[in-house]
């Protein structure tokens, strides 16, 4: 298996954690993100991974090297202007037919070898791995009607489940064909390709740990979690 890490996003969510260092080498306990995202990698079989950067590349670069402390090849991708999540894919050579895509600030114990080998039983061009996400709404939600003149209903602080994109993903080449040159083209850009043209997309969900790092309050829940992540920092 061979991977794509994207990580060249300038983490203006993360701020000011981000202020000084890029997003995926914020700390967990006592590693950066994309450390233990790489020794699960390489722990699920994958012996080679592509890094996407722009944004304080040099940085990225001189912390991860070309991964023989973690026992992996590791290559660079330099992405002159930001070209958002899948439009970086069309800088990187000899990709395999089937690969994993991730974003470079995520913190899971999903299991990569069992998403990658859903994706070939699939036959999928894209197979993409979900999570259910509960959102609360911090204020009392007022149902109005047509007119926008009378209140119908009101829910006081309402949670709701959505099934959220985990931003881990299986790729097939031939998608690749879909991305335009040289402009920002992302995740939504893809979906909403594939589901106008009737595109199969494969789903893989998943209900273990999972934490977008791209907000202050989830980055902080990762940092109170570290006891529970222990198999993770290894």
């Amino acid at each position: 298996m061979k991977a794509v890490i994207l990580a060249g996003g300038k983490g203006t969510r993360l701020k000011p954690y981000t202020t000084s260092i890029p997003k995926p080498l914020v700390p967990i306990g006592e590693k950066a993100i994309i450390d233990i995202l790489i020794n699960r990698l390489k722990n699920a079989g994958v012996d080679e991974v592509f890094i996407c950067v722009n944004h304080l590349a040099e940085i990225i670069m001189a912390f991860l090297g070309d991964g023989k402390k973690f026992g992996i090849k590791i290559n660079y991708s330099f992405e002159k202007k930001p070209l958002s999540t899948i439009a970086p894919l069309k800088l990187i050579k000899n990709l395999p037919d089937d690969f994993l895509v991730m974003n470079g600030d995520l913190l899971t114990d999903l299991d990569f070898k069992k998403l990658f080998l859903n994706h070939i039983k699939s036959k999928a061009q894209l197979t993409v791995s979900t999570y259910k996400r509960k959102v609360k709404i911090d204020f009392g939600v007022i149902e109005v009607d047509k007119k926008g003149s009378n209140a119908v209903g009101f829910l006081e602080k309402p949670e709701y489940n959505y099934e959220v994109a985990m931003g881990v993903n299986v790729i097939n080449k031939k998608l690749l064909k879909l991305i335009p040159e040289d402009t920002s083209f992302g995740f939504d850009n893809l979906m909403n390709m594939m589901l106008k043209k009737n595109e199969k997309i494969n789903i893989f969900r998943y209900n273990g740990y999972w934490l977008d790092i791209g907000r202050p309050d989830d980055y902080e829940k990762a940092n109170n979690d570290v006891e529970k992540l222990k198999h993770l920092l290894k």
